[in-house]
């Protein structure tokens, strides 16, 4: 290690000492890519985020590549251009005028994240699972599988991917949830509806077995913030009639002896305190939100 240390300082005096005796003009640092210098000329992209992100909310969104901004030991790619403004125009009709309509824009410009990441493929974690979308501190969300993004009459696609539109709206909707709670707490009350049932190998359960004990997904069991906006996330891209449909699908009795009516009192339950929440702490009357919300997906897809 000294001799590592003495052989890197006399490299360095070495450096020195011809750098004295020689007269080099040394590059602007502005101009270095990577240093700080990195510039483009705004183009239509640009523009687009600038008029309808930027300028009415204070989001930024991050389109351009920088894998310093992701996690270093995945295996990721960018987003392709032409899925931006598709995307983030879903997202803006479904999830951000939705809100605004029933809260009004000084609520969602306090609360709305202010940067998103966007990321071409899923992130696939070694536990099996697949990371779709995540957020830091309320402030920024990481949005991931952009490339597969398709909505109808988008060139080159005869339908829109549904399954892959429903998921990146859950993903919003899910991660704003979580938002509202950190601000403001849900009812303690909603921790016991399915005490007992959590688990940390949700990604071992189907979706079927969650309904079945009272989730409106596996992924809502694996702990009860999740699980609060799991419900809020179904309740709003599934809509009402969608929701009814997943609570009355429920029939028998399942492997942990829990029978149908009593899965379905929960997710009733659930379904209440979500509706009461949003009235008594927000101002924002539910379903009339999930009745836009559901429009503006429908709008999207058929």
């Amino acid at each position: 290690m000294k001799l590592l240390k003495y052989s890197l300082f006399f490299l360095l005096a070495a450096v020195s000492i011809t750098s004295c005796t020689r007269k080099e003009t040394l590059p602007d640092p502005d101009t270095i890519t990577g240093l700080g210098g990195d510039t483009w000329v705004n183009g239509p992209i640009d523009n687009w985020i600038l008029q309808n992100y930027v300028d009415p909310f204070n989001i930024s969104v991050k389109y351009k590549w920088d894998q310093s901004e992701l996690a270093l030991n995945k295996q990721l790619v960018p987003p392709k251009e032409e899925k931006v403004i598709p995307l983030m125009q879903s997202i803006k009709s479904v999830w951000i005028d939705n809100y605004v309509a029933e809260a009004g824009t000084m609520f969602f410009k306090k609360y709305s994240p202010k940067f998103f990441v966007l990321v071409g493929s899923a992130q696939y974690n070694t536990n099996g699972t697949i990371t779709l979308g995540q957020a830091e501190g309320g402030r920024r969300i990481e949005l991931f599988v952009v490339n597969d993004f398709n909505i109808k009459g988008m060139p080159g696609y005869k339908k829109a991917d549904t399954a892959t539109v429903k998921m990146q709206i859950h993903t919003i909707e899910h991660e704003f949830g979580h938002i509202l709670h950190q601000t403001i707490m849900y009812p303690l009350e909603f921790k016991k509806i399915t005490v007992g049932l959590y688990t940390a190998n949700w990604n071992n359960l189907s979706d079927e077995y969650a309904h079945s004990e009272g989730f409106v997904t596996s992924y809502a069991m694996s702990g009860t913030d999740d699980d609060w906006v799991e419900t809020i996330s179904i309740l709003l891209i599934e809509g009402k009639d969608g929701f009814d449909r997943l609570v009355n699908s429920i029939q028998g009795t399942n492997s942990n002896g829990t029978t149908a009516a009593t899965a379905q009192a929960r997710l009733r339950q659930k379904e209440a305190m979500v509706v009461n929440y949003y009235k008594d702490v927000w101002g924002i009357d539910f379903y009339s939100l999930q009745k836009r919300t559901r429009a503006s997906l429908e709008a999207l897809l058929y």
